[in-house]
């Protein structure tokens, strides 16, 4: 998970100097979504996952591409520490997400943030 934080920094930087970010915190909410996708898709789905980021626009399409079919489930938050926070927080900060089937098996969940 690491490594996908570092890719995205490395990006968005490139992505600030094409287009300023609109706020000051685009470039955390970008991370957080990163962060929380990729970690969904490491602890609920088998084998490998892709990280593919994209400037469109005044937006960052972050895009994560993992071996399951199944849908993200949404689940109640818990304020015990269980989780369920990512993908309500990943729906609030996104402007639009896009679920699509991929040909081989998967899925790729894709969330547009403001940049």
């Amino acid at each position: 998970m690491a490594a996908a934080r570092d890719a995205t920094r490395a990006f968005l930087a490139r992505a600030a100097r094409l287009r300023a970010p609109g706020k000051d915190e685009s470039t955390d909410n970008v991370l957080l979504v990163v962060s929380e996708l990729v970690a969904n898709a490491i602890r609920h789905t088998v084998g490998p996952c892709a990280l593919h980021l994209e400037l469109i626009e005044g937006s960052i399409d972050v895009c994560v591409t993992d071996h399951s079919p199944q849908r993200p489930r949404p689940r109640a938050p818990g304020t015990d520490g269980s989780g369920g926070w990512g993908w309500f927080m990943i729906n609030r900060l996104a402007t639009r997400i896009r679920i699509n089937p991929v040909p081989e098996g998967g899925k790729t969940i894709c969330a547009a943030l403001p940049w």
